[in-house]
């Protein structure tokens, strides 16, 4: 019953959206009732439901409703149902809604410690990444950082490693990108490391990306694996370059209000949810990427580019020595993350998986 309400729920999208909005008067669990005593808990994200993100959360839906369900009717609207990532981290804020998935570049705009997992070529591999994210001397710190301005982040989720992909141009040293115009997310460190290599840098929400592409608007994008596929870029760009810029974390945030008004009972079991879609969503990514670029080459004919990437990383590189000056606090967290670069050192990976 469940999964055709949500199927009823995505064929009246517009509708649902009004009704979310406009039922909400501040925060959900304060505010609206399910069957009975339930409360109401909405989780958004802009990804389709083919994602590992979306079916780690159904997980989380199905963890949370198996131990709570006599209190809690969770929802999860995936494809941007409730707006833009934007849109939903300040629903989010408000307490419109309790929880979304939002891009680390955003909440950079609502902390500036966040800026350090954008900077480009901050984890030397995958390794080191996954290993500096499960940290929470590391991670901690950060996550805390938006409580002020009403949320907090619960978890990470793994969204790989970003790089360029473009419409008609490889991109095989940073000379290619020399007066391209390319999509960006909506961060101040984005569009400086884009400015840098050379390239013109356009920040748009996520979901307009495939129109832009399409009506060349923009040149190109940058992101992982999964945009040509589950989001049908690879339909327009024809080249996908491994230059490994960044690695950055997507993080679920909930609202302050309603996680700090929760039982100390039920925020342990929402805990361990979280934790449960860190994990499902990691299982899940690397065979989703794997068969997103098995069908991005053979389906949406798509060329896989491994360019030799210190000449990016050298351009980069002197933002690190900017944002600790600018940031002192954030010394010892990136202090941190090198330690975790020297224990988990780049290799060379068959299909440019790390740098």
């Amino acid at each position: 019953m469940k999964r055709l309400q949500r199927a009823f729920a995505l064929a009246v999208s517009g509708v649902l959206l009004t009704a979310v909005l406009t039922g909400c008067g501040g925060n959900s669990a304060a505010s609206d009732q399910g069957d009975g005593e339930r409360t109401i808990v909405r989780i958004g994200h802009n990804q389709a439901t083919d994602h590992p993100t979306h079916i780690a959360l159904l997980a989380f839906e199905d963890y949370i409703e198996d131990k709570l369900g006599d209190k809690y009717d969770v929802t999860v609207y995936p494809s941007e149902l409730l707006g833009s990532q934007t849109d939903m981290v300040q629903l989010t804020q408000t307490g419109a809604i309790d929880f979304c998935v939002a891009s680390n570049s955003i909440l950079e705009t609502f902390s500036n410690d966040y800026t350090l997992f954008n900077l480009p070529y901050l984890f030397a591999s995958s390794e080191a990444y996954h290993a500096a994210m499960d940290d929470p001397d590391i991670t901690d710190p950060i996550f805390a950082s938006t409580k002020k301005a009403g949320f907090e982040a619960v978890t990470w989720i793994d969204a790989g490693t970003r790089n360029f992909y473009t419409v008609s141009t490889p991109i095989e040293t940073p000379a290619d990108l020399k007066g391209l115009k390319i999509r960006v997310q909506q961060s101040p460190t984005n569009v400086e490391m884009m400015s840098r290599l050379g390239g013109s840098a356009t920040p748009m929400g996520f979901g307009d990306v495939y129109t832009a592409l399409q009506a060349k608007v923009i040149d190109g994008a940058e992101n992982n694996e999964m945009a040509l596929t589950s989001n049908g870029h690879g339909d327009v760009c024809k080249y996908y370059s491994y230059d490994m810029h960044q690695m950055i974390p997507d993080i679920l945030i909930g609202n302050r209000i309603f996680l700090d008004e929760m039982s100390a009972e039920d925020r342990a079991v929402f805990e361990e949810g979280f934790a449960l879609v860190n994990r499902i969503e990691r299982e899940e990514w690397t065979e989703a990427v794997e068969k997103a670029k098995k069908k991005a080459e053979e389906e949406q004919g798509v060329k896989f580019l491994y360019p030799d990437t210190k000449p990016f990383q050298e351009i980069c590189m002197p933002m690190h020595q900017s944002l600790i000056e600018q940031y002192p606090d954030l010394e010892p967290i990136y202090e941190g993350i090198q330690m975790y670069n020297k224990r988990y050192p780049a290799q060379a990976a068959e299909g440019g998986a790390e740098q």
